[in-house]
């Protein structure tokens, strides 16, 4: 029987890459997952009926909390780690991809590591988002070219390259000179998915942004943007080190809710009840927009990266050209104007399966197989 084996980044916190980690582990069922790092109470709770093997590196609590001081160690951890198995399928965005392994090695690239190779939209602008910036360039600036030689190794011991998108595909073929297959990750949230669970204090009509509280993500901008919406309210989920500076930029205004972390059931319910989502960061795939098009809601987006693979323009969402305050607010105002067909968004974002998406995995894991 073949040994198939699952490895991710590591497992703390909440977002599109620890989704598609959680639909490996339903495409291979019952199979451990390997990690650097797992922090139970910072990502999603599904984890919990999974046996996730961390690396000893995970023996201390501060990295388990903080993964981004990690950085400096993850090399050594990934280096010295080792896995026995036919094929090794490693989900990665910057660590997986150099687990070591006896078999095939196949790896689904979410992006060249960001701080890497994007390292100055990664961090922020030095002026506006402050000590955080200042560190992690600091950090490239001096483990940088030793870690992006150790990178581009390890992305060549990989048998097998997919990617979630077209712009992950030029960026994989640009940074490593791979040619990667495009097989775009499921929505991670659906109509089947939960319970609504109503959140009492927002009322409607609201618009949503569903973002990791990162600089590039421009979650600052779109809050400029909606308040100059009149009777438009924002809610923003998600958690990150941005949370207390723009938790300052809304103190004047009680129309913008940051709720940081919620459940499934709640994240149904706002995006039944939403306007449509906000979405202006740079991403790689543009998944929140697949989420909010399961609900028969459009999307308001940045004519950038993967939002250029999960957007049909005026049939699921309208686009703008810069994440500007004017430019956002305008593609808003004119989102909720416009009326849309529920069922057309509906049957976009079922083009994007999970079943369609795991049976590709499996076939690909099976091509893999006839090599060993």
């Amino acid at each position: 029987m073949a040994d198939i084996a699952l490895a991710h980044d590591y497992v703390t916190q909440r977002g599109g890459a620890e989704r598609v980690a959680l639909t490996l582990t339903r495409a291979f069922p019952k199979l451990p997952l390997h990690t650097t790092l797992y922090n139970p109470s910072g990502t999603f709770p599904e984890f919990g009926a999974i046996d996730v093997k961390p690396m000893p590196i995970n023996r201390w609590k501060m990295l388990r909390a903080h993964h981004r001081l990690a950085l400096p160690f993850l090399k050594g951890a990934i280096s010295h780690c080792r896995v026995d198995a036919d094929v090794l399928v490693a989900s990665s965005s910057g660590w997986a991809h150099g687990i070591q392994t006896t078999g095939r090695k196949v790896v689904y690239c979410h992006a060249p590591a960001r701080w890497l190779y994007q390292t100055e939209r990664y961090a922020g602008s030095n002026n506006s988002h402050g000590i955080r910036s200042r560190a992690i360039e600091a950090v490239s600036g001096v483990v940088g070219p030793n870690l992006r030689a150790w990178d581009q190794q390890a992305a060549h011991t990989a048998d097998r390259y997919i990617v979630n998108s077209t712009i992950i595909k030029r960026a994989v073929a640009e940074v490593y000179g791979i040619d990667a297959e495009v097989l775009p990750p499921p929505p991670a949230l659906s109509a089947l998915t939960a319970t609504p669970q109503p959140i009492a204090r927002i009322g409607q009509p609201f618009v949503l942004c569903v973002a990791r509280l990162l600089p590039y993500k421009n979650v600052d901008t779109v809050i400029e943007a909606i308040a100059q919406i009149p009777d438009l309210d924002l809610v923003v989920v998600g958690e990150g080190p941005e949370r207390r500076r723009l938790e300052s930029l809304i103190s004047h205004t009680g129309r913008t809710h940051l709720l940081g972390r919620v459940s499934d059931g709640q994240l149904r319910w706002l995006y039944e009840n939403s306007s449509g989502l906000v979405a202006a960061s740079y991403e790689d795939f543009g998944l929140t927009p697949l989420e909010a098009a399961s609900f028969g809601r459009p999307t308001a987006a940045l004519r950038d990266g993967g939002y250029l693979d999960t957007i049909v323009e005026n049939v699921t969402g309208v686009f703008f050209e810069h994440p500007d305050v004017d430019s956002v607010a305008s593609a808003v105002e004119e989102m909720v104007r416009l009326p849309w067909s529920t069922r057309s968004i509906i049957n976009h974002s079922e083009s994007f399966s999970e079943s369609r998406f795991v049976a590709r995995l499996r076939n690909i894991v099976e091509e893999e197989l006839a090599h060993c």
